[in-house]
């Protein structure tokens, strides 16, 4: 049986962090840039991608590998890296190493829009006090579309706040927590929606899932917070809905990233944008590390690895 040896990760850090290896298993720095360190290209099987890149930046060099088996994302999402490997080479993701970071974001943006505090750091920036009413949280109607492991997360820190939740997912169902409904469903949801949280992966069937019309049902004042991939939204829609002033907008993507410069979104005042930073906290080191070497004991007791996305060959 073909087994992964040599593991390639994109910095010294890294390596160091992960060592000692497993018993037969090889680890080479490889950084996408330069040839690796310590092993020829030939010899790796399986790379560890790096950390807020896009295919673009380093997929010629992942083609020049001619013999990987597999390759490990330090994201929960994956778009285009199947596309860029192929069907043989398995694909495994970050899959909850940046769930409770991204959770702790969808909040704390959702807060911050609906108390103003944006409104408040300007105002301090103009040496301003300029008391408001906002709407707050608390007994808002919430609209959350994704059930995956950051929807959990999400859900479990809503609950404190008191909201009505409803979570949409690809298909109605029943599950632990009870009700999720299909996404065919949300037109008629967002009509009833204070606040509509984004959280679910970018594929063929997402993409612009958030569209004209599930905007305009939204009810006047409503918040839509994106902290899944820019293009699950419908980015001149959105656009349209946030500088009219019917919408307000808290983002952390966008299509496309970054928010181009003059932009209208930068200058409405409706809208809060942080730059995809959901997962980039101090928790993302020591959980993907953990993760890691995790995945380091399957390869080496020939063991199915964890957030499988692609077989490819060696799993299929």
């Amino acid at each position: 049986m073909v087994r992964i040896r040599t593991v390639s990760v994109p910095s010294v850090e890294m390596l160091e962090a992960l060592q000692p290896a497993p018993e037969g298993i090889s680890l080479v720095v490889w950084d996408f840039d330069v040839e690796p360190v310590g092993a020829e290209l030939a010899h790796i099987d399986a790379a560890v991608l790096p950390y807020m890149a896009s295919p673009d930046q380093f997929g010629d060099a992942v083609r020049s590998a001619p013999n990987l088996l597999l390759v490990q994302t330090q994201s929960t999402g994956y778009e285009g890296i199947p596309e860029l490997v192929g069907d043989d080479v398995a694909v495994t993701s970050a899959a909850g190493v940046h769930a409770a970071a991204t959770a702790e974001l969808a909040i704390g943006l959702t807060i911050a829009s609906l108390r103003g505090i944006d409104d408040a750091v300007r105002n301090q920036t103009l040496g301003q006090w300029k008391p408001a009413r906002f709407p707050g949280l608390a007994d808002r109607r919430v609209l959350l579309v994704g059930v995956g492991g950051i929807g959990v997360e999400i859900a479990r820190r809503l609950e404190p706040f008191e909201v009505e939740l409803t979570r949409v997912g690809s298909s109605a169902r029943d599950d632990e927590w009870g009700r999720v409904h299909g996404s065919d469903e949300l037109v008629v949801l967002a009509g009833q929606a204070d606040v509509l949280i984004v959280i679910t992966p970018l594929t063929g069937a997402t993409r612009g899932l958030i569209d004209a019309e599930v905007l305009a049902a939204m009810p006047d004042g409503a918040l839509v917070v994106n902290v899944a991939r820019g293009a699950v939204v419908d980015s001149e829609a959105l656009t349209a809905e946030v500088v009219s002033g019917r919408l307000s907008a808290a983002l952390d993507v966008f299509d496309p990233e970054p928010v181009p410069e003059g932009h209208a979104l930068w200058a409405a005042p409706g809208a809060l944008i942080t730059p995809h930073s959901g997962g980039n906290t101090g928790a993302f080191w020591p959980r993907m590390i953990r993760l890691l070497k995790r995945q380091l004991d399957s390869f080496a007791a020939g063991k199915e690895p964890a957030n499988l996305v692609q077989r490819g060959s060696l799993f299929s």
